[in-house]
């Protein structure tokens, strides 16, 4: 099983579940949509404010999207989505000591933020892209695979799984084959289901229920389902409600063998794991890994 990851100069340890910051330079995400960046503007000192909070309470990652991949969302050009990715990896990292992973598919931005200071590529494509790939392979750093049906626009409307973990198992399977033949070491690729993605809520709770199963890879396994709508379903509240719930479902991945948790509320994150870890008696510290 891998233990640690090299995000280009710092290690992160994964002998306990690390917390990853959601930090989306969007004016359209689901969640949090237009608070970092409007009027085709980065708020540099919103952003700043936000990523330092999210840090000190404790995130080992802050994953940095130019482009929402919400049902519907309005695709971006190239030079879009680096002006606002890069606008905030320039800020951050000479800023912060934390990995910042860059969540895109793009192989342009993914080579830009490499070189910038980024420490992973987070791909809801799994670079199945054009050139995505072979971006991830030179730039050295960890890159993670998500299972994906269909294009955002469209992924809803494919969740006809003959088993929801068999299925993404195998598509999971065939994209660490292919990485793995670009030259990418196996030991840096990380593993995401792709909770909302493409699934019914059913399939969220089942796929979380089986989380386990994923643990065949032998690989680290990065779980978003931070106020999706999986919960609204079960509670019937809005996305700015759904903060404890998204803790109950942070702690319940983990516990299913979660290596990360992708979530937008850092502070309360960290506190429901802290408590699970005290109760389990299996980890000392779920807080920061950065070595």
């Amino acid at each position: 099983m891998v233990t640690s990851l090299v995000c280009g100069q710092k290690t992160l340890s994964l002998t306990t579940p690390q917390i990853m910051g959601v930090l989306n330079v969007t004016p359209d995400s689901f969640s949090d949509g237009g608070q970092l960046y409007s009027d085709a503007t980065i708020n540099a000192d919103r952003l700043l404010v936000r990523a330092e909070s999210m840090v000190a309470a404790g995130a080992s990652i802050l994953d940095i999207g130019g482009e929402s991949t919400r049902p519907g969302a309005t695709p971006v050009s190239t030079q879009e989505e680096l002006d606002r990715v890069m606008g905030a990896v320039e800020l951050i990292a000479p800023r912060l000591d934390v990995v910042l992973s860059i969540d895109t598919s793009n192989p342009d931005v993914m080579t830009a933020t490499a070189s910038a200071g980024a420490g992973l590529l987070n791909d809801v494509r799994a670079f199945r892209r054009e050139g995505a790939l072979a971006a991830a392979a030179e730039s050295g750093l960890p890159v993670g695979l998500m299972h994906m049906s269909e294009e955002p626009d469209r992924m809803q409307s494919h969740t006809d799984y003959a088993d929801v973990v068999e299925d993404v198992s195998v598509f999971l399977s065939n994209r660490i084959d292919a990485c793995i033949e670009m030259g990418i070491q196996r030991d840096q690729i990380v593993i995401d289901p792709g909770f909302g993605f493409g699934k019914t809520a059913a399939q969220n709770y089942e796929m979380l229920r089986r989380l386990a199963e994923f643990a065949a890879f032998e690989l680290p396994i990065l779980v978003g389902v931070s106020r999706k709508s999986m919960i609204g379903a079960v509670t019937g509240r809005p996305a700015e409600e759904r903060v404890v719930p998204s803790a109950v479902l942070a702690v319940i991945a983990a516990q299913n063998g979660a290596s990360m948790v992708r979530v937008h509320d850092v502070a309360e994150t960290a506190d429901a794991l802290a408590v699970w870890a005290a109760t389990s008696g299996a980890l000392e510290s779920t807080s920061q890994g950065i070595e």
